[in-house]
């Protein structure tokens, strides 16, 4: 699948950068890899950025998503054009997320 016509991923720092996010294997990991790769106000962007992604699959207004993320209204629909779009990075995500939580609530419905 050929990613972005605009962006190159083949770099040796992009590909870098993709095989060292594969690499790490918990969530203590992930914390520590993103707060050194990122500033505290960088991370948190990007944390709306997925609510607002997570939002807009829940068929969550734009007004509402704009009031509680404070994104621009340009940046919810550009999330909202990627997250209907051929990439699916988004949607790959938030599918998972929503599989694992199902799998989870599955597995405490078998233990009581």
């Amino acid at each position: 699948m050929k990613i972005s016509q605009d962006f190159n991923w083949n770099t040796r720092e992009n590909k870098q950068l993709v095989e060292a996010v594969l690499l790490l294997e918990t969530v203590d990991e992930v914390k520590r890899f993103l707060r050194d790769l990122m500033t505290e106000d960088e991370i948190k962007e990007f944390a709306k950025r997925f609510e607002a992604a997570r939002m807009l699959s829940e068929q969550t207004s734009y007004t509402s998503i704009i009031e509680k993320t404070g994104l621009s209204s340009t940046t919810v629909a550009r999330i909202s054009k990627w997250l209907k779009g051929s990439l699916g990075g988004y949607r790959l995500v938030i599918d998972r997320m929503n599989h694992h939580r199902l799998s989870a609530q599955a597995g405490k419905g078998l233990s009581s």
